[in-house]
């Protein structure tokens, strides 16, 4: 987009929730722990099962087709995926690294256990998800001919977006997810439409717990921006400075997640952005909003509905 600078990458899996359907799903309560230990094996299985099959993703009008290759050894987590739009982008990664290949030339990012690129759509810390979601372990389905379980999470207010995901019965890969409006319309889908599986170790992933991860109070309060309008459930995760990409000023960037997804504000002198554009524009479910705010471009980036980040970017302030 270019008010921000830099490409933001599709590979996210994130309904709003009307007051009348929450009873039934309130009803699903009692197996909250069943329905979590599915979503640990899916968050698992994605890096743990070995695997290659070609999969389509729609968003808007959009619909993009890429082959997947994953495998997981002694060495860890390694796989690649290349579009079938005739371009010379390949991705590969190996653990946290991830190389972008453009014809002979690569890029090089590093990222976190928190990359999300189908079928690595959860986080490994799944233990605030019962508070922002209502969990739901539905029917059986066959998708790319594999017997899936089904998983819905539902928010439990209208200001993020409701998830359903078609999870392997027996390696519990995820084959299929979508992203659901208000209306459970189709804001975005991932389908595998061919796929093989090689290898997973399903009775691992059962028993495994990722360590719990703290950042310290310091790293977290000490700020002088202030964000007063956050959904219900999202706290703050980082707050770094950092280069903008085709810019040559610093911005401030405070990353917030609910456990499933995530909201980010930039912040930017304005002095150094004065053709910047302003306004909304949405890629599948994620929604970008800019605006002016006295000496400073306020940028909202987040996989939530668009009322969501206006409300988020109308309530940034400083302290000072």
């Amino acid at each position: 987009m270019k008010s921000m600078g830099f490409k933001i990458a599709k590979s996210r899996i994130t309904v709003s929730l009307a007051l009348l359907c929450t009873a039934a799903f309130a009803m699903a309560d009692p197996s909250r722990q069943v329905n979590l230990e599915w979503l640990h094996t899916i968050a698992l299985a994605a890096h743990q099962t070995n695997y290659s099959g070609t999969f389509v993703h729609q968003y808007g009008n959009r619909l993009e087709t890429s082959n997947v290759t994953h495998v997981f050894d002694q060495n860890g987590d390694q796989g690649k995926l290349k579009k079938q739009d005739g371009s010379d982008c390949e991705v590969t990664h190996n653990n946290s690294e991830i190389l972008c290949y453009i014809g002979k030339k690569a890029a090089k990012r590093r990222f976190g256990s928190d990359r999300k690129v189908f079928p690595v759509l959860l986080p490994e810390q799944l233990a605030t998800l019962n508070d922002n979601y209502l969990i739901r372990v539905g029917e059986s389905a066959n998708v790319a001919g594999f017997d899936t379980q089904i998983v819905e999470l539902r928010p439990k207010d209208n200001l993020r977006y409701s998830h359903k995901m078609w999870a392997h019965k027996d390696s519990g890969l995820l084959l299929k997810a979508a992203v659901l409006s208000d209306r459970q319309e189709v804001v975005e889908q991932y389908t595998f439409v061919q796929l093989k599986i090689t290898g997973s170790n399903k009775q691992a992933r059962m028993v495994t717990k990722p360590p719990v991860t703290q950042q310290t109070s310091a790293t977290l309060s000490d700020s002088v921006w202030k964000v007063d309008a956050l959904p219900v459930g999202f706290k703050k995760i980082t707050e770094l400075r950092r280069p903008m990409r085709g810019k040559k000023g610093m911005a401030t960037q405070l990353v917030f997640s609910d456990g499933l997804v995530g909201i980010s504000v930039f912040i930017e002198s304005r002095a150094d952005n004065p053709d910047s554009a302003l306004g909304l524009s949405s890629e599948g479910a994620i929604h970008i909003y800019s605006k002016l705010s006295g000496d400073y471009l306020v940028t909202v980036v987040g996989e939530v509905p668009p009322s969501t980040v206006l409300q988020v970017a109308d309530s940034v302030r400083n302290r000072g």
